[in-house]
């Protein structure tokens, strides 16, 4: 049973969401009444069966944990909060008459933030509570940051694995994209104009990728890379890179309409896909990294870009890419092609 108590009102900067855990009411009622003399908003749960399923309703700044009670105690209580992704970053502060070195070692090993011995000191656990809710700040500014600044599926993969510089194999497709032409088009237009043109052209080309599971790992320039299978499987990444290329073949198409009313410089791009074994993962330093993938497949993709220009085709794509595809889509084989940097030819499709 979760019983919900209001604050007095007050909105300092300090307030937060508590949840005390207790299966003493009289230790609930005189805790909660302390906290909301402080200005936060608190609700209780007297067993910690019921303190998890608030957790999973109900967002919480700090949750106060007793450790023995009935049904679930303390301890599973932390295994539970650690075992689930949604709740692991939330503060726990243990508060428990157990004594022992043991018990205090053993909650910190699960994850408490804290260990007090009742009866509880007030002057230090306002202290404890406030150093929680600050640690626990910065932790969701850094996830803030995170989404802001990395794609979704980075993002997730480091909520869920944690940052590690390396990488591991993974089978994926990358795709390479270029606009045609970019170096005498932005001589002949201001910087300004350019930038415009790059942000349209970048929007409209992270919105193909993304729809398709894609993830945008690199951006130079005017091009850019994008890996399919990595750091999220998917079932098929070759064909869902194709389908990505083709919507940005659209895209394109679309947009110059748009530029050739307005009586500005079309655009075209050229896209390369290869499909395989690669290496995936962060690289860089500890202060400043990247999610990207290398291996050969990685290098066969870029030099098939190359040759779009050459071949005069949007889209060329690798055997292995080809093999993947859904019979509603027939590419035309080029046959075996030397590729710049290549020591034998390879097999090359155009769609």
């Amino acid at each position: 049973m979760v019983d919900a108590y209001a604050g007095d009102g007050s909105r300092t900067g300090a307030a937060a969401r508590l949840l005390i855990v207790d299966d003493n009411k009289v230790n609930r009622l005189l805790l909660t009444r302390s906290l909301e003399l402080l200005g936060h908003r608190v609700a209780t749960a007297q067993n910690g069966r019921a303190a998890v399923d608030a957790m999973r309703h109900e967002p919480f700044d700090l949750v106060l944990l007793d450790i023995e009670m009935p049904e679930m105690d303390g301890f599973q209580v932390l295994e539970q909060v650690r075992g689930d992704l949604a709740l692991r970053d939330v503060p726990v502060v243990v508060t428990s008459s157990l004594e022992g070195l043991d018990n205090v070692v053993r909650c910190i090993e699960l994850g408490a933030e804290d260990y007090l011995t009742k009866p509880v000191n007030p002057v230090l656990l306002k202290a404890r509570i406030g150093a929680s809710l600050e640690k626990k700040r910065l932790r969701d500014q850094q996830k803030e940051f995170v989404r802001r600044f990395a794609a979704p599926e980075v993002a997730r993969d480091l909520q869920e694995s944690g940052f590690a510089l390396g990488g591991k194999r993974v089978h994926a497709s990358v795709l390479f994209a270029d606009i045609r032409g970019f170096t005498p088009l932005a001589e002949s237009q201001a910087p300004e104009e350019t930038i415009e043109l790059l942000n349209t052209y970048y929007t409209l080309m992270f919105d193909a990728v993304a729809g398709h599971g894609g993830l945008v790992s690199h951006m130079a320039g005017d091009g850019l890379m994008a890996i399919f299978g990595a750091p999220v499987g998917l079932s098929n990444p070759g064909d869902a890179a194709v389908r990505s290329a083709l919507e940005m073949i659209e895209m394109i198409e679309l947009f110059d309409v748009e530029q050739r009313s307005a009586g500005k410089p079309e655009i075209r791009i050229g896209i390369g896909i290869a499909s395989g074994e690669m290496v995936a993962g962060y690289t860089g330093t500890n202060a400043r990294a990247t999610y990207t993938c290398i291996g050969d497949v990685v290098n066969l993709a870029s030099r098939l870009e190359q040759h779009t220009k050459e071949a005069r085709r949007a889209i060329l794509i690798d055997a292995a890419t080809r093999e993947t595809l859904l019979s509603s889509l027939s590419p035309e084989s080029l046959g075996a092609v030397a590729l710049r940097g290549k020591t034998q030819p390879v097999e090359v499709f155009a769609l």
